[in-house]
């Protein structure tokens, strides 16, 4: 009997070790987007990924023919979402700093979710528990706001030089 649970935990752990090797990288790319951190430096980023993926392990043995990469999105996805809106207001909690810096953090995840990740716009709402009109709305706004080229000061004018006499 030891032999044989011995056995099922190696052949899961060699699975989801399979999984993480495949996945991790798109994975920690979603968590990057969604929290607008620069790839080099991405700890919240890395922090969500960790959590997902240990809430996926400890499911394994349940997903029963399920995708675990769409349950380790969602969860992803679902912490993100509830460490965002509900504790810190609709506000990121650290100032995030690359390029999609410019969209809300509702914006941010309808826009990785619709654009970088390919989902429905069905699919979409029922993940993050929003109407699909709603969904269109800020994923419309996302991309607009994408669209406009950031504002930046002119450079200075400095006068003509003078050659020195």
């Amino acid at each position: 009997m030891r032999e044989r649970q011995a056995s099922q935990g190696a052949r899961r752990a060699r699975e989801f070790e399979a999984f993480v090797a495949g996945a991790a990288g798109r994975l920690l790319h979603v968590a990057t987007l969604l929290t607008a951190e620069v790839p080099d430096a991405n700890p919240h980023a890395r922090r969500l990924l960790t959590l997902a993926l240990a809430h996926t392990y400890a499911s394994w043995d349940r997903l029963r023919g399920e995708d675990p990469y769409a349950r380790t999105r969602e969860r992803l996805v679902t912490r993100f979402a509830h460490e965002t809106w509900y504790r810190h207001g609709g506000r990121a909690r650290r100032q995030p700093s690359g390029a999609l810096v410019a969209l809300a953090p509702r914006e941010r995840l309808v826009a990785v979710l619709r654009l970088y990740e390919g989902m429905a716009e069905d699919q979409t709402a029922a993940l993050l528990g929003l109407p699909a009109d709603r969904v269109r709305v800020l994923c419309d706004r996302a991309v607009a706001a994408l669209a406009r080229p950031a504002y930046r000061p002119a450079p200075a004018v400095r006068g003509p030089e003078v050659a020195p006499s």
